[in-house]
C-alpha cells in the first residue's frame, strides 16, 4: 500500500515537473486482467465516476471513485453473502447485461436461483422435480413496471450485491467517506474505508435505477426504520472492493450485510440457462422481496 502511495506521488511531480496543471477525469482506465476481455464502454444507464476524478487523487473519496471504475472495468466477480438471514454464494456479472447464479446456503424456494437478464430460473433439486414431471428448473418472468419497462426477476437481491450500486453511494455528493486503515483479509492487505450515510441517500444514489427499484433498495437497507447506514469497504492493491459491509439499526428490525467479491474479471465465471428439457415454463409471476 505504501509503495502505491510512493508511485502516485511520483506521478504528481512528473507532471509539475512537465508545466502541466492538472489532467482530467479522461485518464487512463486500469488494464484488465490477463486472459479477460477489454473493458467496454459502460452503457448509459450506468452510474459512472466523477469527470473531476484525478487518477493520482489518493483522498478516500479519490480512491473510492478508483474502486467504481475498477469495478465497472471487472465487470463480474464471484459473491459470497450474508444478507440478513439469507446467503448464498456463486457468480454476478452486473455489465454489460446483469445475469446471476446463486446456490443458496439457507432455506429458500429452492436449492438454485439463476436471472439471465430479464428471465429467470429456480429450482436443480428434487423437490422441484417431483412438482414438474421430473423437470429441475422453473422458468418464469415478472410483471413490468408501472412504466411497462421489464424489469429483471430478483432485482432487489442484485441491487444489495452489486458492487458498483454500494460504491456510487460512497462516492455520492455529500458522502464523506474515510479511512480507517490497512488490514489483512484473506492473506492479503487491504485499505479499509467508511461511509456513514442513510438508506435514503443510498438509494437515492442510483439514478440509473428505476424508481421502484430504488424504492425497494431503500425499504431492504432500513429494516425496521432504521436511519444511520455504516458502509464499510475494503479495496485490494487494485483498488478493487473485496468485501463490503453494511449495518444499520431501527426499533424494529436491523440491517446487517455482508458481501465478498472474488475472483474478479474471471474468465472461467459463467451464468448459464439449463437445458430446455430439464425446464418447466411458470409463466410471469410475482418475485417475493427479500427476506429481513
Amino acid at each position: 500500500m505504501a509503495g502505491r502511495q510512493r508511485l502516485a506521488a511520483v506521478a504528481v511531480v512528473v507532471l509539475l515537473a512537465g508545466g502541466l496543471s492538472g489532467c482530467s477525469g479522461g485518464g487512463n482506465a486500469p488494464a484488465a486482467a490477463s486472459g479477460s476481455p477489454s473493458p467496454t464502454a459502460a452503457p448509459p444507464s450506468t452510474a459512472s465516476p466523477s469527470a473531476q476524478a484525478k487518477p493520482t487523487d489518493r483522498s478516500p473519496h479519490g480512491v473510492l471513485l478508483s474502486a467504481q471504475l475498477a469495478m465497472q472495468t471487472a465487470r463480474r466477480a464471484k459473491v459470497s453473502y450474508r444478507l440478513g438471514a439469507e446467503a448464498g454464494s456463486g457468480p454476478l456479472f452486473w455489465q454489460p447485461k446483469t445475469a446471476l447464479q446463486i446456490k443458496r446456503s439457507t432455506p429458500g424456494e429452492a436449492e438454485q436461483l439463476i436471472v439471465v437478464d430479464t428471465v429467470a430460473y429456480q429450482g436443480g433439486d428434487a423437490a422441484t422435480a417431483a412438482r414438474n414431471g421430473g423437470r429441475h428448473w422453473e422458468r418464469f418472468t415478472v410483471p413490468p413496471d408501472p412504466d411497462g419497462h421489464k424489469e429483471i426477476p430478483y432485482a432487489g437481491l442484485i441491487d444489495l450485491l452489486n458492487p458498483v450500486e454500494a460504491l456510487t453511494a460512497a462516492t455520492a455528493e455529500g458522502a464523506d467517506p474515510v479511512f480507517v486503515g490497512e488490514e489483512k483479509f484473506e492473506d492479503a492487505t487491504t485499505e479499509h474505508y467508511r461511509v456513514t450515510t442513510t438508506a435514503e441517500k443510498y438509494a437515492a444514489a442510483q439514478t440509473q435505477l428505476t424508481q421502484s427499484r430504488r424504492d425497494g433498495l431503500r425499504a431492504a437497507l432500513s429494516p425496521g426504520g432504521s436511519v444511520a447506514l455504516t458502509v464499510d469497504l475494503w479495496l485490494n492493491d487494485k483498488d478493487q472492493l473485496v468485501r463490503l459491509q453494511r449495518t444499520g439499526s431501527g426499533d424494529n428490525g436491523r440491517a446487517d450485510d455482508t458481501v465478498l467479491y472474488t475472483d474478479l474479471a474471471g474468465a472461467l465465471l459463467s451464468a448459464q440457462a439449463p437445458a430446455e428439457a430439464d425446464t418447466a415454463d411458470t409463466g410471469v409471476r410475482t418475485v417475493s422481496p427479500l427476506a429481513r
